[in-house]
C-alpha cells in the first residue's frame, strides 16, 4: 500500500491495535490471526497495529513476531496497511526488528520510547533516529509514558518530524497541550492510541486511531469518523460517547487492554486464546460483563 499512501493518513485512518491469538496450549495461533485480521479489516478497519503492547511483544518471540506480521500480510493483502511494533529497550534490538518487520511485509513500523533505562531527550531522539536511519518502512512513534516511564517530550517530537521516515505518533501521552503544540508545528500525521480520546484528537486535526477496543467494535470506531468526516459532529459525538461504558470496562477497569480484549472475543467465539504470563486471564465476571456492555453497545 505503500504507493497509495495518502501522507495525511499514512498508514489508514481506523486502525486496530490487534491482539495476538494463541492457541489454548499457548502457541501462536497463525490461523486465528489470519482470521481475526479478515473481520477487522471487512468490518472497517483499514490498518492493523501488529506486535504491539496490545499483541503481547514483551512475552513474543522474535520468530513469531515475523510470523505474525507475514500470516496477516498474506490474510489481508493489499486491503489494509500493517504497521509492526518493534521497539524495545535496547537501539540494536529495535533495528533488528525493524529491518525483520519490512522483509516479512510490514508498511512501517511502531517504536516505542526505550523502558525502564529512562534515558535523557537527547539519547531518546537518537534512538529514534537510529531506527528510522536504517529501516527501509516509514515510522510512527509511540508515547506512552504511563508505561515506559519516560514520554517523547514536545520539542523532540518537533525535531524528530525532521526525518523523513518519522512520519507519524500513536498519542498516549495524555497531554492535550503538547499535542497541540506538536501539531501545528509538524506534518506528523497524530493517531489516538487511547479509545476515549479519539473523537476529541480527530477534532483538532489527528489522522485516526489506533484502537485497542476495536479489537471487538472495529466498525464503531470507523462510524465516529465517518459521521465527523460527514460534517454530523452530533453523531460522531453521540457514537464516542455510547462506547465510553465498553471502553472504561476494557482499559481503565484495572486489567490491561489485552486481558479484557482477549475475553471479551472469546465470549464471542473469535480467535484469542489464553494470555501470557505474568499476565492472567479475566475472570468469569469480568467475561461476562465484558459482553454486557458489547451487546449494549451494539444493540443501539
Amino acid at each position: 500500500m505503500t504507493s497509495t499512501r495518502d501522507p495525511a493518513r499514512p498508514f489508514g485512518r481506523t486502525l486496530c491495535a490487534m491482539i495476538t491469538p494463541f492457541t489454548e496450549a499457548g502457541t501462536l495461533d497463525l490461523d486465528g490471526a489470519r482470521a481475526l485480521a479478515a473481520r477487522l479489516v471487512a468490518e472497517g478497519c483499514d490498518g492493523l497495529v501488529l506486535n504491539g503492547t496490545t499483541g503481547e511483544s514483551p512475552t513474543t518471540t522474535d520468530r513469531e513476531k515475523t510470523e505474525l506480521v507475514a500470516a496477516v500480510r498474506e490474510a489481508v493483502g493489499d486491503e489494509a496497511t500493517l504497521v509492526a511494533g518493534v521497539g524495545t529497550a535496547d537501539t540494536r534490538h529495535t533495528v533488528e526488528l525493524a529491518l525483520a518487520a519490512q522483509k516479512a511485509g510490514a508498511d512501517g513500523v511502531l517504536v516505542v520510547t526505550p523502558y525502564y533505562s529512562r534515558p535523557p531527550q537527547e539519547a531518546v531522539e537518537a534512538h529514534f533516529r537510529q531506527v528510522a536511519d536504517a529501516s527501509g518502512v516509514p515510522v510512527m512513534l509511540y508515547d506512552i509514558p504511563g508505561r515506559t516511564g519516560t514520554r517523547i517530550e514536545p520539542d523532540t517530537m518537533i525535531r524528530l518530524a525532521e526525518h523523513p521516515r518519522i512520519v507519524a505518533v500513536k498519542d498516549c501521552s495524555y497531554d492535550f497541550l503538547g499535542t497541540q503544540k506538536v501539531l501545528g508545528r509538524t506534518e506528523l500525521a497524530y493517531y489516538a492510541g487511547c479509545d476515549e480520546h479519539v473523537l476529541a484528537l480527530y477534532a483538532i486535526g489527528a489522522a485516526g486511531c489506533v484502537s485497542t477496543v476495536g479489537n471487538a467494535v472495529p466498525g464503531h470506531f470507523a462510524a465516529i469518523l465517518d459521521a465527523f468526516d460527514a460534517g454530523d459532529t452530533a453523531r460522531a459525538r453521540e457514537l464516542q460517547l455510547r462506547a465510553t461504558p465498553l471502553i472504561e470496562a476494557m482499559m481503565a477497569a484495572g486489567l490491561p487492554g489485552t486481558v479484557t480484549a482477549k475475553a471479551l472475543l472469546a465470549r464471542l467465539g473469535l480467535p484469542a486464546g489464553p494470555v501470557r504470563a505474568p499476565l492472567m486471564p479475566a475472570g468469569r465476571e469480568t467475561a461476562d460483563g465484558l459482553l454486557a456492555l458489547y451487546e449494549e453497545l451494539t444493540a443501539a
